[in-house]
Formats: C-alpha cells, sequence, structure tokens
C-alpha cells in the first residue's frame, strides 16, 4: 500500500510540475520572453534529445558497448548520416536507413 501511495503522489507531483512549467510560458504572454542568446541556444535541444534517444540503440547490444565492423546498426547509422548529409530528407535517412540495417542483417545470417 505504501509504494501504491508513493508512486501515486510521485506522478501527481510530476503533472504538477509539468504543468507548472508549461503554464508560466502560456500565462505569462508577452511579460515573460526569453533572451535571444537563450533562444539561439534553445535550437540545440532538438538535436541532442535525438541523439541521446538514437546512440543507446546503436551502440550498445545487451548492456555492453558494440563499436565493431560487426555491428550492423553502427553502418547502417553510417548510411543515414550520408543520405541526411546528401538529401536534408528525413523520410529518405530513415527509409535509406532501415533498407541498410535490414540488408546488413539479412547478409550476416
Amino acid at each position: 500500500m505504501k509504494d501504491s501511495l508513493i508512486l501515486g503522489l510521485s506522478m501527481l507531483a510530476g503533472g504538477v510540475l509539468t504543468f507548472a512549467t508549461r503554464a508560466v510560458f502560456l500565462l505569462g504572454g508577452e511579460r515573460f520572453s526569453l533572451g535571444p542568446h537563450f533562444r539561439a541556444l534553445l535550437a540545440y535541444v532538438p538535436p541532442a534529445v535525438l541523439a541521446a534517444l538514437i546512440a543507446p540503440e546503436i551502440f550498445v547490444r545487451g548492456g555492453e558497448l558494440v563499436l565493431g565492423p560487426d555491428n550492423p546498426r553502427l553502418w547502417a547509422a553510417a548510411v543515414a548520416v550520408v543520405v541526411a548529409l546528401l538529401t536534408r530528407s528525413v523520410l529518405a535517412t530513415i527509409a535509406l536507413g532501415l533498407l541498410a540495417v535490414w540488408g546488413i542483417q539479412m547478409l550476416n545470417a
């Protein structure tokens, strides 16, 4: 019972904090604005979050760091980076990256 109470209170606190941090910007309107330097720094948040989500999927297998040439996801990620740099197309990057990982896995099977 105590564990479920702690879990419930933690979830409630998380919800209140999330709402409060968003409400400041929504209700503050023009009275509260971010400086230009801070706004420029915010441009780096989406790529950093995306890298933090993708990197473990590429480099970690079974809790171990896998950097060798036998890592098919590493090769597919390299293909995806090249496609992204050449085409600037998210759809092409995802499609060719997936095809690369599937193709490499089929060759290794």
